[in-house]
């Protein structure tokens, strides 16, 4: 009698620690679908707040997407929702397609990554250093190639001790895209500038890889919009990825919004847009492409697969693991604390100051997209979108903290 009361005393008890347990939440990929709806509520809140236009999102994991939407509008004006096709201006981001290229011709033997530049650009051989008390002095060593990828070369967008030269020469921030000139005259032009400082001995991010897309036409023998779209964008099947746009694609083309006072300001449409009608010369490696959201996914994949994706392969496991490998330690920009070829690298847990992983790596653009690759937990997340001037908004560093929030197996 004794051993069945006891049977069902505990039977009870299971019973009732079984009721009181939470659910388990529901999950996707290990995503928390719950914990998802923060990230979708952060974009929305700014929609609501006139802080922000629209945007697409893309979280992906194992090459699937666990978050593929599009929140608000392209064209505020004309009632235009945003659109997962919607093809975004990627500005920065443009570097990481420029120096795949640059990468895929290195596996090829076309060069070493500690030679000068001066061999392939001769326009680069009597390079000065600007001195911020006035004049210039003699390079200590040569600039490589290596400090191209590194944004250790010196270069930049207008700040330094060769501000004025920089200023005379029309160079006073990124965009280059409106310039009526080829890359190759723009880079003899911009040789002749001096440096802001020695190469190799400070992070300065600017117009580096804009010379190391030159290089990529003087080494291979192409302009730079036929090499990438030949060899990364054609293989990779992205079809909405180019430097300018055709015409048959101009209505997917989103506004450009920016944050003044506060308040949401149109600041660029399709209609008056050098992208569209401009000179259409200059190949800007460093800041002049555009891009979709599912495209740009595709080539971060390909990143993430360490070379591949759906059977094509552009690099090699063992040159994706030296892109992002630590190259500058405490001489690092970005995000994080260390700097690959072409892109921030977290080191350590820790190193972002947010939620992250070791390994993982990335960038952004000067119209406020994102984007973070992890190979740890074999993740992609892009934030895509049109803000410029972006205010104080930290939106497109927010979604990343709420992509890995979610993130419980």
């Amino acid at each position: 009698m004794r051993t069945f009361l006891a049977a069902v005393a505990l039977a009870c008890a299971a019973l009732t620690q079984a009721a009181a347990a939470p659910p388990e939440p529901a999950l996707v990929a290990g995503f928390s679908t719950e914990r998802l709806h923060r990230l979708d509520a952060a974009i929305d809140e700014q929609i609501r707040q006139q802080q922000l236009a629209g945007a697409v999102m893309v979280v992906a994991r194992d090459g699937r997407p666990v978050v593929f939407k599009a929140y608000g509008q392209r064209d505020i004006e004309n009632g235009k929702p945003m659109r997962t096709d919607t093809i975004f201006r990627i500005a920065s981001m443009t570097k990481a397609l420029t120096t795949v290229a640059a990468m895929m011709l290195y596996e090829e033997g076309r060069f070493l990554l500690k030679e000068p530049v001066s061999r392939y650009l001769p326009a680069f051989a009597n390079l000065r250093v600007a001195l911020a008390g006035g004049g210039t002095e003699k390079l200590r060593r040569p600039l490589t190639i290596h400090d191209l990828l590194t944004h250790t070369a010196g270069m930049s967008y207008g700040a330094g001790p060769a501000s004025a030269d920089y200023a005379k020469a029309g160079l006073i921030d990124w965009y280059l895209v409106g310039n009526d000139e080829t890359l190759a005259q723009w880079a003899d032009r911009f040789a002749a500038l001096p440096l802001q400082g020695q190469p190799g001995e400070a992070f300065t991010y600017g117009f580096a890889t804009d010379v190391l897309g030159r290089l990529v036409e003087v080494v291979s023998g192409q302009p730079l919009d036929r090499f990438i779209r030949e060899r990364i964008t054609g293989p990779l099947r992205m079809p909405d990825t180019s430097f300018f746009l055709p015409a048959d694609k101009v209505d997917r083309l989103a506004n450009v919004y920016g944050l003044e006072n506060g308040r949401l300001k149109l600041m660029e449409t399709p209609s008056r847009s050098d992208f569209v009608d401009g000179p259409r010369k200059l190949l800007s490696g460093g800041a002049g492409m555009l891009s979709t959201a599912g495209d740009y996914t595709r080539f971060l994949q390909m990143l993430l697969n360490k070379g591949e994706l759906d059977g094509v392969r552009l690099l090699a496991p063992k040159t994706v693991e030296l892109m992002t490998a630590d190259h500058l330690g405490n001489r690092s920009g970005g995000d994080a604390d260390g700097f690959g070829l072409g892109f921030w690298v977290n080191v350590r847990m820790g190193g972002f100051r947010e939620l992250g992983s070791e390994g993982a790596f990335g960038w952004g653009s000067a119209y406020f997209p994102q984007y973070t690759v992890d190979p740890k937990e074999r993740l992609v997340i892009l934030f895509m979108t049109q803000l410029r001037p972006a205010g104080n908004s930290t939106l497109h560093l927010r979604v990343r903290n709420l992509a890995y929030q979610a993130l419980l197996r």
